[in-house]
Parts: structure tokens; sequence; C-alpha cells
């Protein structure tokens, strides 16, 4: 399904350099094959960062934004820039993560709010909302394709899955029964001790802890909801007078997150077979 832009990212030119030129090269086609996995995030986010408060034609700024993210989500579909299969996960993620901000956001808990008006909120949440989970999940498939991702010793699927369970549900249930997701997280360290993701960004794999991928993907989320927040698209209680930067916690909870939307993505069939399942 590569577009010609892909073909050529995964298959590079061959290249006989050695040392520090090599090195430089395969950091330069790593930070290209990063752009290109962003693509639908950097897109989505550069129109949250250009989107005026007052929207654009009459049209309020979280209708926009919903607007700009459907049809960047077609015209990577008709350009093959993602997948059907690919737009089946991310949708799953959009669904997941919209439940959990309509929770979050509602008058009983009140996490986070959506200041502003709009046709597309529902239960007081924008519709867009949802595409910024979608947007990890894009992230997560594309780097699967284009960096040619590999794992070893993964933990057994049923383990992966049951801790994602626990994680989505703790977002709820910690309102009422308590916060458990340090014991979560603990139990993710020993799961995923010995995991590695074997990544190719020109022509050599490279290897990484898969628990230190998981943490520095949940950094840059943190990043860009700091952004976020800074141009007023949503609002936490202590930053509806002045703004400030989002608790650093919030670092833990985008990482663990991320363990979730990495452990749907196994369940595409291009990608099961790339999956080395520890014993």
């Amino acid at each position: 399904m590569y577009n010609r832009i892909d073909q050529f990212l995964t298959h590079p030119p061959e290249m006989k350099l050695k040392g520090l030129r090599r090195i430089s090269i395969e950091f330069i086609w790593f930070g290209i094959k990063e752009l290109r996995a962003c693509l639908f995030a950097g897109l989505f986010f550069l129109a949250i960062f250009c989107v005026p408060r007052s929207g654009i034609a009459g049209i309020a700024r979280y209708d926009m934004l919903l607007i700009i993210a459907v049809a960047i989500q077609f015209i990577m579909v008709m350009t093959r820039l993602e997948s059907w299969d690919e737009l089946k996960a991310i949708t799953l993620f959009h669904i997941l993560g919209f439940i959990l901000e309509v929770f979050k956001t509602s008058s009983a808990i009140g996490s986070w709010h959506y200041p502003e008006a709009g046709w597309s909120k529902i239960a007081g949440v924008p519709l867009f909302s949802g595409f910024m989970y979608a947007a990890i999940g894009s992230y997560i498939i594309q780097c699967w394709r284009l960096m040619d991702m590999k794992i070893r010793h993964h933990p057994p699927i049923i383990w992966a899955v049951m801790l994602s369970l626990a994680l989505y549900i703790n977002f709820f249930t910690h309102h009422f029964i308590g916060d458990y997701r340090w014991y979560i997280a603990s139990v993710a360290l020993g799961l995923y001790a010995r995991s590695e993701v074997i990544f190719t960004p020109y022509d050599r794999p490279h290897r990484m802890p898969l628990l230190l991928a998981f943490v520095l993907i949940g950094f840059f989320i943190w990043l860009a909801e700091n952004l976020g927040t800074f141009f007023g698209i949503w609002q936490y209680p202590n930053q509806i007078g002045a703004w400030a930067t989002v608790h650093v916690g919030k670092w833990g909870a985008w990482s663990l997150l991320v363990i979730m939307t990495f452990t749907i993505t196994l369940f595409l069939k291009d990608i099961k077979k790339r999956v080395h399942i520890a014993q």
C-alpha cells in the first residue's frame, strides 16, 4: 500500500559511508521518518495553533478543527499514506479517547473542560478531541511501517491486553476507589523489562528498550498537551486564572496510555508477524 514517498523512505539508496558521516545520515533519516510518522499529529496540532479563537468564516474554532481533522484523515487514506485497516484502528483510538474525555469533563469529575462553544460538542466535549488520541495511534502505526519495527521478548498478548484494560479502567475508577496507576505501572515494568524494539532509521537495525520508547512518546505528548492548554483549547482547573504548565504527573499517565495504544496496534495483521512473544 506504500505510496512513492514511503517507498523511498523505507528503501533508501545504498550507503557506503562509515563513521561520523554514516551516523549523521542515519540521524537525519531518522528525523525525516519521525516527521512522516507524525504527519497527522503535526498537521492537526498545526491547525490547533493556527485557527484563531474566533474561528474562521463564522465557523467556531472547535467545529473548524473537526472539519480539518476529518479532511486530513480523508486525504491520508486517499493518498495511501494510511490503509483502511489502520483507519479502523485509529477510529477505535478516537472512540476510546472521546469516552474518556466525556467522563473526565463531566460536572461530577471536572478534571478539565473545553471553555468555548461549538455545534460539534457532545456532553460538553468537542468531537475533534478524539482525534488527539487518534493522532497517537496514527504515529505508532506509521512508525511500525516506516521504521520496519520489530519487537523482541514481548509479554504474552493476553497479559498485555489485561494490563491495557486495567490502565484504561483505572482512568475512570481512581475517582471513586483510589488510584492504582503506580501498581499497574509496576506490573508493566515487570512485563516489559526484557522487551526490545528493533527499528531501522536507514538500512541498519538499532535496538532500544520498549519501556524507554513508551516513556519518550509520553514525554512528547505531555509537551503537546502543554501547548494545547497554552492556546486555550482546553483548560485544567489550575489554568483558569492564568496559564500554568501541565503537572508533570501527566507525563506518566500519557506513557501508560501509550502502552494501551501500542497493544491495540498489535492486532493489525501486518504487525502481528513482527512481534516475538517471550517464552
